[in-house]
């Protein structure tokens, strides 16, 4: 077995949302002059290690369940197919996961020492969902939930509370933004393996909707960025440069009129699912931009 077949497991192309997400927090940090660039890089560390964890122990348990057989695999869905093609041990794969958690975990720590106890509950939080997703949350509708909070909102905070020592509604704000985009992230994702999932158990928000209904609602979701922000401006909650954001609506727009039109045809929707990442990963990128170029101005 190879190292690059042990990269190709963690599924690399899926880690930069994750230094982005976290970079959310940082940024608000900054603004209000608060930054350390070792802290900064532990941390950004400590969260590849929660996002590698996922992904590996997805991997695991939705081999052992035989999910990964059922699913259409398309470039943003189906699993890495690693453990499907016998490169790697499962149990080799399950324990890759649990050491990234300790490991993270023990990052999570020191920052509880150096910097406060209070980040301790997003730790904790982190640790147990990433542990449970896959047999526990993904069958109790609570999957798209779970993902936007730890890889999208609790990154952000985490990131920005390990900056400035503290929590406030500077640094929440911004955070809501990754974690919406991290719902939505998993939510389009799930189109395609909608069969797949109910035949191993799973329950989430695409299947109880159902596709048609569930593509109007990803329609709404890109919208609810765009609303955040402008809403958050008004109420002085952010800065004009904020606006900054809306440079990605032809994108989104784009992703969502793809989802409407093709939500059950898996090769016509793969369109969509690239748009999908494209847009949030450059609005989340854009959010960061926002909030550091007010600094600036």
């Amino acid at each position: 077995m190879s190292l690059k077949t042990w990269f190709l497991e963690t599924r690399p192309s899926f880690l930069l949302l994750t230094p982005l997400n976290f970079s959310v927090g940082l940024a608000a940090a900054f603004v209000e002059g608060s930054f350390h660039l070792p802290h900064a890089l532990l941390g950004m560390f400590g969260v590849l290690l929660a996002h590698i964890a996922i992904n590996v122990i997805n991997d695991y348990f939705d081999h052992q369940s035989g999910l990964d057989m059922k699913t259409t695999k398309t470039p943003f869905s189906g699993g890495s197919g690693i453990l499907q093609s016998g490169a790697l041990n499962p149990r080799s794969v399950y324990h890759l996961a649990m050491t990234c958690i300790l490991l993270g975990g023990a990052i999570g720590v020191y920052f509880a020492y150096v910097v406060g106890w209070e980040i301790l509950p997003v730790i904790v939080i982190a640790a147990v969902t990433i542990y449970i997703y896959t047999d526990y949350l993904s069958h109790w509708y609570l999957g798209e939930l779970f993902t936007g909070l730890n890889f999208g909102f609790l990154m952000a905070v985490g990131g920005y509370f390990i900056m400035a020592g503290r929590y406030s509604i500077s640094g929440l704000v911004p955070a809501v933004i990754p974690g919406v985009l991290g719902a939505t992230l998993l939510f389009i994702n799930e189109f395609p393996d909608v069969k797949a999932d109910r035949e191993v158990g799973r329950r989430n928000l695409v299947m109880k909707l159902g596709l048609e209904s569930a593509s109007k609602v990803y329609g709404l979701l890109v919208a609810s960025i765009y609303t955040w922000v402008v809403a958050c401006i008004f109420l002085d909650l952010m800065s004009i440069t904020m606006f900054v954001v809306f440079m990605t609506l032809p994108l989104g727009l784009k992703a969502a009129r793809g989802a409407r039109e093709n939500y059950d045809d898996i090769p016509a929707l793969i369109p969509a699912l690239g748009a999908n990442v494209m847009w949030i990963l450059s609005t989340t990128a854009l959010t960061i931009i926002g909030l550091v170029v007010q600094v600036i101005l």
